[in-house]
């Protein structure tokens, strides 16, 4: 039983980015745009080649974050802003563009409005779930629960009674069999807030396929063009942010709810999912989607996405401790101006709190979903969170 942090070196392996199949596929899925904000202006972004470059696969070879002086309420504070130019190629569904918006603190500025793909561009989805219970790491993800992350090989299955005191687990048939969702109606059974009986006991995986029209499902989001430091950190309300490479960062999974039916939400080797109404969003920061920004300074982990008030998230630290972190897991330096760390995935919650304002409830998921990061109707799904 795995209950320390698991080593990612088969993740590592299967980094490798998608060929043009895959580019295609991420090309071709359309975006919805909301009317969410004060909007007056909408101009389409270009990027200053001068502060970024990019590889044939799209991965930044190299980037920068010029700091500026701190701030306070209302006012830019120490990160010089959102660099769209840092997004992988095919992470955004749509062009991004500027309009004006009003944060959560009633600060009037210009924000981005940004689309992403739904679907990551940097790095292979899955597996989720083993095949029996003899299978090794190399066939499942990961799961985490708040307290470790565990890789999923048969023996965590076989061990499930002992991990969580509950003789009720039985994930596996008399052949060793792992019990998996294996069709979309089962996937989607197994994520409504009360699980389907037949489906208790089951490994909840879903695919791309599964999805309406098989196609990734977009998100758009708000993000200020430069962050706007609120009055007091605040806990993220639905989803924290966006990855690199065009993956929404989710609220934390609802766990609980996940156990209580007798499930396992899979995750991939990049702490990410899909769920029928959201499709593939990540809860979990272990070490994907990140830019491969030359040599860091000490300490230093790469950058992998943006919080929705606007400040860079980069990957866990191992040591915290001398990294003078604030409450919300950021600091300021010289070369990167103020950034988050991501939580360590055992956590099951990427950012910490947030220490800028945002503009509250301008997500919204294409083909007709709910809010991203929210439930579908009728509750949180405890079988893909």
């Amino acid at each position: 039983m795995h209950t320390t942090p698991i080593s990612f070196s088969r993740r590592a392996r299967r980094r490798a980015v998608f060929g043009a199949t895959a580019v295609a596929l991420l090309l071709s899925a359309c975006g919805s745009s909301s009317d969410d904000g004060a909007a007056t202006t909408a101009e389409p972004v270009t990027t200053d080649p001068t502060t970024s470059a990019t590889t044939d696969a799209g991965e930044l070879t190299s980037y920068t974050t010029a700091a500026t002086a701190s701030g306070t309420d209302g006012e830019s504070s120490s990160t010089a802003g959102v660099d769209i130019g840092l997004f992988f190629d095919g992470a955004l569904a749509e062009d991004a563009t500027i309009e004006d918006c009003t944060l959560s603190g009633g600060v009037e500025t210009t924000c981005y409005r940004i689309t992403v793909a739904g679907y990551p561009v940097s790095h292979e989805v899955g597996p989720f779930c083993p095949d029996t219970i003899t299978d090794s790491a190399d066939a499942g993800g990961i799961w985490f629960d708040g307290n470790g992350v565990y890789d999923l090989d048969g023996q965590f299955f076989v061990d499930l009674p002992t991990l969580y005191g509950d003789d009720n687990w039985q994930m596996y048939d008399e052949d060793g069999n792992i019990l998996v969702t294996e069709t979309a109606e089962e996937f989607e059974a197994a994520a409504r807030p009360d699980v389907d009986p037949s489906l208790q006991n089951h490994c909840v995986e879903g695919a791309l396929e599964w999805l309406e029209n098989g196609e990734p499902i977009t998100t758009t989001v708000l993000i200020p063009v430069e962050p706007v430091l609120a009055d007091a950190a605040s806990a993220p309300q639905g989803n924290q942010g966006v990855t690199l490479d065009g993956v929404v960062i989710a609220e934390s999974a609802p766990v609980e709810l996940i156990l209580g039916a007798y499930t396992i939400a899979a995750f991939d080797d990049c702490g990410a999912h899909f769920n029928p109404f959201e499709g593939y969003h990540m809860h979990g920061a272990v070490g994907c989607s990140e830019l491969e920004a030359g040599k860091l300074a000490d300490g230093e982990t790469p950058m992998f996405g943006y919080a929705l008030d606007g400040y860079p998230i980069h990957s866990p630290l191992d040591d915290e401790a001398s990294a003078d972190l604030d409450e919300c897991n950021g600091h300021t330096t010289d070369a990167l101006g103020y950034h988050y760390h991501a939580n360590n995935a055992a956590e099951n919650q990427v950012v910490e709190c947030l220490i800028g304002q945002t503009v509250a409830g301008t997500t919204d998921a294409a083909a007709g979903g709910p809010p991203a990061g929210g439930p579908p109707p009728g509750g949180p799904p405890p079988g893909d969170g």
